[in-house]
């Protein structure tokens, strides 16, 4: 396969609109409202990073090792961010694992930035602005 990470993108945009539906139908009428919110922005992030996986790696902007590192980053903060959502959710002690949802969504960050950079350092962008 030439490149895994549209795969894995594609994925995660189904796990995310699965675990969409069953928080809206099966899950309300197990937890309280402000858990069922916190699994809706598990949800909502996980969706908003799977296509920003599915962009970055469905167009030449990137080079290969960009696609790549970003891949990474935000599978990887997908994973601490929205799967410990859904673990504390589920009921999972949040004292077990306070720290990996902020350290996740720290990941998240660091891959927008690491994008941004990539973007202004790109000879293409610089091509565009000149």
């Amino acid at each position: 396969m030439k490149n895994n990470y549209l795969l894995i993108g594609v994925i995660l945009g189904f796990l995310a609109v699965m675990l969409g539906a069953f928080g809206a139908h099966s899950l309300k009428e197990m937890v309280s409202s402000e858990a069922l919110q916190s699994f809706e922005t598990g949800v909502r992030y996980q969706m908003y990073h799977a296509i920003v996986i599915l962009v970055v790696n469905g167009n030449s902007f990137f080079d290969p090792k960009a696609k790549r590192l970003l891949s990474l980053l935000f599978v990887l903060g997908i994973f601490l961010f929205s799967g410990s959502i859904y673990a504390i959710t589920l009921g999972l002690s949040a004292k077990l694992i306070w720290f990996v949802t902020p350290l996740g969504g720290l990941i998240l960050l660091l891959g927008w930035l690491v994008m941004g950079y990539k973007v202004l350092k790109s000879k293409k962008a610089q091509n565009k602005v000149g």
